[in-house]
């Protein structure tokens, strides 16, 4: 059973950079897709971002500000974020799934079987 915990979220002004970070313990995290989710409120939870040995996808709304990235020697995965805009301000999730997903499977929460507790993420002035 892979546990999964994010960290790094926060306050930040409209242009401003965070970088999330997700821990995890109980699976080595390389032998899984991960991926990042957010949900605004009173909106579902929407795809971020996924990585696997194939390489990584991006939703249109973050491609060009948002780059995930893992290290391997800590079990870590990361989610850097650049040119924050308001509408970016959710909670966000990091999940863990089969490494045999295709990339069309990639954005679907339904592929992922392991989820942390989510970090907030707030874009505001």
């Amino acid at each position: 059973q892979v546990q999964l915990v994010e960290s790094g979220g926060g306050l930040v002004p409209p242009g401003g950079s965070l970088r999330l970070s997700c821990a995890a313990s109980g699976g080595t995290l390389s032998t899984y897709t991960v991926a990042w989710f957010r949900q605004a409120p009173g909106k579902e939870r929407e795809f971020v971002t996924a990585n696997k040995w194939s390489g990584s996808s991006y939703a249109d709304t973050v491609k060009g500000r948002f780059t995930i990235s893992r290290d391997n020697g800590k079990n870590m995965v990361h989610l850097q974020m650049n040119s924050l805009k308001p509408e970016d301000t959710a909670v966000y999730y990091c999940a863990a799934g089969t490494n045999r997903a295709i990339t069309s499977q990639l954005r679907y929460a339904s592929t992922y079987d392991y989820w942390g507790q989510g970090t907030q993420v707030t874009v505001s002035s």
